[in-house]
């Protein structure tokens, strides 16, 4: 097997291991022989455009052409041409497919069940990843890039499994990579020629690669042990999952500090849930008698980019026996010590432990960390609340309208962080909130505008068919449109509130649940919530309510209330086996079952264009987008040509540059004009050239000359076939006004054609290609600027495709007519020699 060949069946076995990290993912691995059957036709034809050999682009493009094929007739054979041509029916059914498995990624628990539409996309990628492998590594012949590919498909299923065997693919994943960088390595030394690897161990017998390939193996093989042994080390720097491995790292048990990192706070949730059904996640037993402020609260958001809402990077401590008292509460405030018990379902792991806030005390068994500033508890090396019971005490703060409307401005450091906008916030998100708030004598006056402008008075609707977006334009269009749920109203109260200088951030958990006949509360799928708070200094973070029809308003922002009355009780919600209702739910939660609990992850909802609501259709976009891309081909066509056609005359030329210095030997003759030399002097040439080896160094010579003559003219020097080589030399070098070290390389090149053209034994000269380079660069360093983009993009000598075509279709003119002429002799043999006859 050839050296190519290996590389390209080793690309191929790397990505395929490395896909292997998916099939924990998915009940079914039906998937992965697809996959590998796919990308063996892949593979397959990129080793015949390779072996043609085709350009490198065309190489690819092939690959990616087949491919497309192979997912048409898999995936789309109804919809297209033929079973294998995709039109604009197939790319819609794949999208179709896409969208399906996109929404059932978050719709089951892992191991989800393989659809068509998962289907469709663990296929797909692998052979994407698998085209850009082969690329890389055979087609481009750099296999150490080929790496980026492969980690990624790597992290993607590491990143979603629940992280049990991840030493395994990572050992099956680095196995393929490092097969891969040995195969390059031994196809690279394989073109210098045989490798000796220093004395055979077995007399009479020659030792081949083995001593690089060894060594390299080793390398590779204490690489990966390092790799894998290195994490199960208890190192303050290393941690993996929801814990950054900054500061001071996550260690085993109490104690240490630690870091916890800014990422998405559902990630588990939504991972875990079967939004098709509404199921319980929780099951609380509490001794609180009001029910209406029971919140669950997740962990915060507060850091807040202007596209999106996440939490900070915090420092995280051992979960003390007394948590702190919550920052800002003043003695005054009424509260009162309520005790929760709380049971998560047996599928649901969340990274962070759902509590009333604020806690005030947590019992829970397993590895769990504190976090002081957003009081809350994450867990330490993949701990998650899959089936646990844990006890919570927390402080349920009942101030009054008056204690909010006299709380003092905050401090300077609290303020300035949690008041924080970035200047790509549009300015008609300030100038709503100042106009809306008018007139207001206080922050708490500002923040019960703002609640009741979202809740009542604004106009605007909940409506869970808005889909979450992103940009620094997204809270305008919120603002705009009017349309949205609880994670729209929560994330622009908050930010509305920073521009008026109250320091805010957005709460992630679950709104009340519904009480239960034996006592308990469910908590179930659709009280995923999201909410925003605002400080006031006395009573700390305050809960406000800007969803309409979810959650409960906070009784301190009603009219006319003390804070001591008892409101209404939360409504219950939906049972799990209850039909889902055409209208609005009534439940006391922002609904997940159809936000598939992203709604209070995202950021704003996006234009209507993005929605599909009156652009033009997707095949129509792709339609002039593929036209678009193919007039730019057509003009590029020329430099494309170009490029080629000086690739293949320069690589043949070294090529025989090369051979003609391997096949010198002893009994050296005297250097003619324009033979050979070498630092040493003459060149030694062989004695008797072969016939093959002669015509070879004329074809190649004459194609380097070709090559100069052609550069001159892409730079304003058109050729003069009339001129004797030496002669032509000369003009190019005055027309051209090179300087003496150009001007040598070029006469230099003129000898090399003399002596092939006119030598006894013609012999092809090494280093011509070299002396075109720098023809080259004198010229473009002479040229003006429209002159060298000219001679780049639309060089001149590229009409020369157009006479080669005129000539091939001349000589296949010319090959059918004598075919024509023969083919009719055979069909009336006697037709010739009867009209040449004379006459009489």
């Amino acid at each position: 097997m050839s050296g190519r060949a290996r590389l390209t069946l080793c690309s191929a076995a790397a990505t395929l291991m490395a896909a292997s990290a998916l099939l924990p993912l998915v009940q079914q691995t039906s998937w992965i022989l697809l996959a590998a059957v796919l990308l063996a036709v892949q593979c397959a034809v990129g080793a015949a455009t390779r072996r043609v050999p085709l350009a490198r682009p065309l190489t690819v493009l092939a690959q990616a052409l087949v491919t497309l094929a192979l997912l048409t007739l898999v995936f789309a054979r109804e919809q297209a041409l033929a079973g294998l041509v995709p039109g604009p029916q197939a790319f819609q059914h794949f999208a179709d497919l896409l969208r399906a498995g996109t929404d059932d990624v978050g719709r089951y628990a892992i191991p989800a069940p393989l659809s068509d539409g998962i289907r469709l996309m663990m296929v797909g990628g692998v052979l994407l990843i698998g085209l850009a492998v082969d690329t890389l590594a055979v087609t481009y012949r750099n296999a150490a890039p080929a790496g980026l590919p492969l980690l990624a498909l790597y992290s993607v299923a590491a990143g979603l499994s629940d992280g049990g065997t991840d030493w395994l693919w990572f050992l099956v994943a680095g196995g393929g990579y490092l097969m891969l960088l040995l195969a390059e390595g031994r196809e690279r030394l394989s073109q210098w020629g045989r490798v000796f690897g220093g004395a055979s161990p077995t007399p009479g017998r020659q030792s081949g690669p083995a001593a690089p390939v060894r060594t390299g193996r080793r390398i590779g093989a204490a690489a990966l042990g390092v790799a894998l042994a290195v994490p199960l080390l208890p190192l303050p720097a290393i941690d993996g999952g929801l814990l950054d491995g900054a500061g001071t790292g996550v260690g085993q048990g109490i104690g240490g500090g630690g870091t916890i990192s800014a990422v998405n706070p559902l990630v588990s949730l939504r991972d875990s849930l079967n939004v098709d059904e509404d199921r319980t996640v929780l099951t609380l037993r509490t001794n609180s008698g009001d029910l209406s402020d029971l919140y669950l609260r997740i962990v915060s958001l507060d850091d807040f980019d202007g596209t999106t809402w996440q939490p900070s990077k915090r420092d995280v401590v051992a979960v003390p026996d007394d948590l702190p008292n919550p920052p800002g509460l003043g003695a005054d405030i009424r509260r009162t010590e309520i005790t929760t018990r709380v049971s998560a379902a047996d599928w649901y792991a969340q990274d962070w432990l759902p509590m009333p806030y604020p806690p005030s005390g947590v019992r829970v068994s397993g590895r769990w960390r504190y976090e002081p500033v957003g009081m809350t508890v994450v867990g330490d090396h993949r701990q998650t609340t899959r089936g646990r019971t844990y006890e919570v005490k927390s402080l349920q703060v009942q101030p009054t309208a008056q204690q909010l409307a006299s709380a003092p401005g905050a401090r300077g450091a609290l303020r300035g962080e949690y008041t924080r906008v970035p200047d790509t916030l549009p300015a008609v998100v300030s100038q709503t909130a100042r106009r809306i708030t008018e007139g207001s004598s206080n922050d708490y006056e500002r923040a019960v505008k703002l609640q009741d402008w979202f809740a009542v008075t604004g106009g605007f609707a909940y409506d869970t068919e808005v889909k979450v977006g992103t940009g620094k334009d997204a809270i305008a269009r919120f603002l705009r449109d009017k349309q949205g749920f609880c994670v729209h109203f929560s994330f622009a109260m908050a930010a509305m509130a920073r521009t008026l200088d109250i320091p805010a951030r957005v709460a992630v958990g679950f709104a009340p649940g519904s009480p239960q006949s034996d006592g308990s509360v469910a908590v179930s799928l659709k009280d995923a919530h999201a909410w925003p708070e605002l400080y006031f200094e006395g009573v700390g973070w305050t809960r406000f309510e800007p969803t309409p029809t979810r959650g409960t308003t906070p009784p301190y922002t009603l009219p006319d209330t003390s804070g001591s009355a008892v409101p209404d009780l939360p409504q219950a919600s939906r049972s799990a086996g209850a039909a889902p209702s055409a209208e609005p739910s009534a439940s006391t939660s922002c609904t997940s079952d159809d936000e598939r609990l992203q709604g209070c992850l995202g950021a704003l909802p996006p234009d209507q264009a993005d929605q599909g609501g009156g652009g033009p259709p997707w095949y129509q976009i792709a339609g002039w987008t593929g036209l678009g891309l193919g007039a730019l081909v057509v003009l590029l066509l020329p430099m494309l040509w170009r490029l080629r056609r000086r690739s293949v005359r320069l690589a043949s030329a070294q090529h025989t540059g090369t051979a003609a210095a391997s096949r010198s030997g002893p009994g050296p003759r005297s250097a003619g004009v324009g033979q050979p030399t070498t630092d040493d002097g003459p060149a030694v040439l062989p004695d008797v050239p072969s016939q093959e080896a002669t015509e070879a160094a004329v074809a190649h010579v004459l194609a380097v000359w070709r090559e100069l003559t052609d550069t001159a003219w892409d730079y304003g020097i058109p050729p003069d076939d009339a001129l004797t080589p030496r002669r032509a030399a000369a003009r190019i070098v005055r027309l051209g006004e090179l300087d003496d070290a150009v001007a040598g390389s070029v006469h230099r090149l003129a000898g090399a054609v003399e002596q092939v053209l006119f030598a006894p034994q013609p012999q092809a000269a090494p280093g011509l290609a070299e002396e075109v380079h720098k023809l080259r660069l004198g010229l473009r360093a002479r040229a003006g600027r429209r002159t060298r983009l000219r001679a780049v993009v639309a060089p001149r000598s590229a009409i020369r495709a157009v006479w080669d075509l005129s000539e091939r279709w001349t000589a296949v003119k010319a090959t059918w007519s004598v075919r024509l002429t023969a083919l009719t002799h055979r069909i009336r043999p006697g037709r010739g020699a009867t009209d040449a006859q004379p006459d009489g």
